[in-house]
């Protein structure tokens, strides 16, 4: 069962992927157990989004593969750039402003080593 890897990916998390790249910087390559701990006391939004992928990449890896989860390690933690919802708004002189409203792929891998 060693080397088998398993995924959860959230697609167009409305958020911006800056502010969620942090949060899967900060678990990439540790257990699952601190991992979770990590994420659970981390004071971001984003860290919530990383931390419910996660815990959808162990029940996978648990109910799809029958690993136990504490044996299980973070091999991949990405987060790729969704589509981007345009906005506009007033600004001075009778013009229009553009606002960029940000959206992000979320994809975390765990395995067995």
């Amino acid at each position: 069962m060693a080397g088998i890897e398993f995924r959860a990916l959230q697609r167009n998390a409305r958020i911006s992927p800056t502010k969620v790249r942090p949060s899967a910087a900060l678990i990439r390559g540790k257990r699952v157990e601190e991992a979770l701990n990590l994420l659970r006391f981390q004071v971001r939004r984003g860290s919530t989004v990383v931390r419910k992928v996660l815990e959808s990449a162990v029940a996978n890896a648990s109910s799809v593969g029958g690993v136990d989860p504490m044996e299980l390690t973070v091999t991949d933690a990405r987060v790729d750039p969704g589509f981007t919802i345009r906005r506009f708004r007033c600004a001075a002189r009778g013009r229009a402003a553009a606002r960029a409203k940000k959206c992000s792929h979320v994809t975390i891998a765990v395995a067995k080593i």
